[in-house]
């Protein structure tokens, strides 16, 4: 039944905007609130950086940037709502890996990512972070690796939703050391970590915002990163890397607009970004949240984004893993 709905939501959305007649730009854009669009639950890594990048917006451009939550379906039902609203430039996504993922985990996608939005920007840079609860017995990616293959399917392993990067980056992990745990899928990192701090979900490869906040905080013990290297914010975390060669998962985050978005507005959005990513303050505080500011044109992105999506598509052949 819920298959059955999610399609009927999906198809509802394509004919809307079929039907939809977009309005022209305002020659003084913004002129009124933006909606900006994000898939995932307040609270999480997305949702902070979101709201971080938002303010800054609002302060810049003189009208508010909105930040709204649209969770479900890996973040897919967020993309949805912003591909079939008014190109006008007054709704927004925010793009991530998963919207590289979606496009060949997900079989039934009534979209085309890449064919139905425009890049608009990319904000920053970021790695995964594998933690895991305080009662977990393992200190070290090695001790996790062998613990887990001692006790097949007996480990959780929670994430943000099917086809996020934070999924993506448990199977992968799972394919290259061959340990057995079970996928327990949430709308969110944030309400994911309740149950990873009581051990009721063993653990989870979160964007690196979240994680560190609760690392910080001492609720969870940090095994890893996924980026190839020891990340800048965090050199005393070894990368995954270092115990099982070739594992690898950087991710990214931006902001993408519907196919059509006047090109003067994607433009003024673009500028304002790249100055964000030039102001200290902002700077700063993406980087206490784990994040490489990635200021490109409009051009670069949609490139990342290409590249992003093919790089993830032969990693859900590799792990064999699919969603209807």
């Amino acid at each position: 039944m819920l298959r059955i709905l999610r399609c009927g939501f999906f198809g509802l959305a394509v004919l809307t905007g079929l039907f939809s007649v977009t309005p022209p730009a305002s020659a003084a854009y913004p002129d009124r609130p933006v909606h900006w669009l994000i898939g995932f639950a307040a609270g999480g890594p997305v949702d902070i950086v979101a709201r971080i990048m938002a303010q800054w917006l609002s302060d810049r451009l003189g009208q508010q940037f909105i930040v709204e939550n649209r969770t479900g379906s890996g973040g897919n039902i967020a993309a949805a709502a912003a591909i079939n609203s008014p190109a006008d430039g007054y709704t927004l996504l925010f793009v991530a890996p998963n919207n590289a993922i979606s496009t060949s985990l997900y079989k039934k996608l009534p979209f085309d990512f890449i064919r139905n939005t425009v890049p608009v920007a990319s904000i920053m840079q970021l790695t995964n972070m594998l933690v895991v609860s305080n009662a977990f017995p393992a200190k070290t990616v090695q001790e996790f690796v062998d613990y887990c293959k001692a006790n097949p399917g007996k480990i959780s392993f929670a994430s943000s939703g099917n086809g996020t990067s934070v999924h993506m980056s448990a199977e992968l992990f799972k394919v290259l050391t061959k340990c057995d745990m079970v996928h327990v899928p949430y709308r969110g990192s944030a309400i994911a970590f309740p149950d990873i701090i009581s051990n009721k979900v063993q653990l989870i490869f979160d964007n690196l915002p979240s994680a560190m906040e609760q690392v910080k905080g001492g609720n969870v013990r940090a095994l890893g990163v996924t980026s190839p290297q020891r990340w800048p914010s965090v050199p005393d975390v070894p990368a995954i890397a270092e115990t099982v060669p070739g594992f690898e998962s950087v991710g990214f985050y931006g902001i993408s607009a519907p196919k059509g978005t006047p090109s003067e507005v994607i433009d003024t959005l673009n500028k304002a970004v790249g100055e964000a990513l030039k102001d200290p303050k902002l700077i700063a505080r993406l980087t206490e949240v784990g994040g490489i500011p990635k200021p490109m044109t409009p051009a670069e992105f949609g490139k990342l984004v290409t590249d992003e999506t093919e790089k993830w598509r032969k990693v859900v052949e590799f792990a064999g893993v699919s969603v209807d």
